[in-house]
């Protein structure tokens, strides 16, 4: 329990793909990650390979963000290429608009990453868009520090690390 609220995740699972759906086809949402049914079709694809880990991220038992993982180097982009062998990238949002500026997000990553480094991750790396301010802000919020602007093929982005300490 964190701040009066239960935080956790379940994994994705067929069942949860209209709900999924219908959080693309927010204003928020498509606005920072585009084409729902292009995004919707990508989620699909990947649900049954084993390198990418597909989450919804829970608010008092209620379903409220989709986030997704994986190794950095099972999708090989070049902004990340010199990144260490077990770092771990990460995509989210949360689909309920009245629940986005809340803090939930910055929450359920801090948490997301807490449990990544206690299997051993220990750099997890986000990218946002430059000007979207309120994901950028909720990373910080979460452990993530700003490490430069940089360019990839989808445009620009801001490089963000959360980094666990050494044992």
């Amino acid at each position: 329990m964190q701040g009066g609220h239960y935080y956790g995740f379940h994994r994705v699972t067929h069942s949860d793909l209209p709900l999924i759906t219908s959080w693309l086809e927010t204003p928020e949402v498509r606005k920072w990650w585009g084409d729902p049914k292009h995004e919707l079709a990508l989620i699909e694809e990947d649900m049954d390979n084993p390198d990418m880990v597909q989450l919804i991220g829970m608010l008092d038992g209620y379903p409220i963000a989709y986030i997704q993982h994986f190794e950095v180097h099972a999708w090989p982009q070049k902004h990340l290429q010199d990144l260490p062998q077990g770092a771990r990238a990460v995509d989210c949002f949360i689909g309920v608009p009245s629940l986005i500026g809340k803090g939930h997000g910055a929450k359920l990553l801090a948490m997301l990453a807490k449990q990544l480094n206690a299997q051993g991750v220990r750099v997890l790396c986000i990218d946002p868009d430059p000007h979207n301010q309120r994901a950028r802000s909720a990373y910080v919020r979460a452990g993530f520090v700003e490490h430069g602007e940089i360019e990839t093929p989808e445009g620009p982005a801001v490089l963000m690390f959360y980094e666990s300490p050494e044992d």
